[in-house]
């Protein structure tokens, strides 16, 4: 019966996992939603590097991510040392740093929802508030972010589900230190290594599968149901 149950150490890296997945979600939208309107909404000179730099974890291998981050926020390096030292924040070998790359590899999903969602937006609503007399500020809550929060809410949980995949890049930043950084592709991995670990290894595969099938399913109701709402 056992066999069935996930044990206190699956369960603690079910909970990290989860922990990670929203905070790098979290710490990510607020820089997604700005970029997203940077690059929908402004021409800018050198806008398709700033495009390529946004979309690169796409396409770079995780490990790559990984390796960039610890040669930047590990403690020797010039950054991660000044962050360890004068703000006390260790991001290497930390769970912190998992939700750093986590937040990373996943930043190009939230930017690409929320842009395809900026972009959609009927620029003649916000040109007639703008007759009116609303000011920027009133025109992006009252009708920009409204319109476009479909796609925000969209990005939000596809990014989540994203982080809660994430190998290479947390492996290789923060390495796999149970109770710390071990979050639940990390704790498959270490199953899989263990001789006898066939069943654990399987039992963790379908919660992470129901998680992230659950996350994609709940990013379209919630969708639908802001769309419904906003009567679009």
């Amino acid at each position: 019966m056992s066999d069935y149950w996930l044990t206190a150490a699956e369960t603690e890296a079910l909970l990290l996992s989860l922990r990670v997945a929203g905070l790098a979600v979290i710490m990510a939208l607020p820089f997604a939603l700005v970029t997203a309107l940077l690059l929908a909404r402004k021409e800018f000179p050198g806008k398709a590097i700033v495009n390529g730099l946004v979309h690169l974890p796409l396409v770079l291998p995780p490990v790559v991510m990984g390796y960039l981050l610890l040669i930047t926020f590990g403690t020797r390096a010039p950054l991660g040392a000044w962050l360890l030292e004068t703000l006390g924040i260790r991001f290497s070998f930390s769970w912190t740093g998992a939700v750093l790359a986590a937040g990373i590899i996943t930043f190009p999903f939230q930017v690409r929802a929320i842009r395809l969602a900026l972009e959609a937006i009927d620029s003649g609503l916000e040109v007639a508030a703008e007759t009116l007399g609303a000011g920027p500020l009133d025109r992006f809550t009252t009708i920009t972010l409204p319109l476009a929060l479909p796609g925000v809410i969209s990005g939000a949980i596809t990014a989540f589900a994203a982080s809660l995949g994430e190998f290479g890049a947390i492996i290789t930043f923060v390495s796999n230190i149970p109770g710390e950084t071990r979050t639940l592709p990390l704790a498959i991995y270490t199953a899989i290594q263990t001789p006898g670990g066939e069943v654990l290894a399987a039992r963790l595969a379908l919660v992470s599968i129901a998680l992230a099938f659950g996350g994609l399913l709940l990013s379209e109701v919630a969708a639908k149901r802001v769309r419904r709402l906003s009567g679009r």
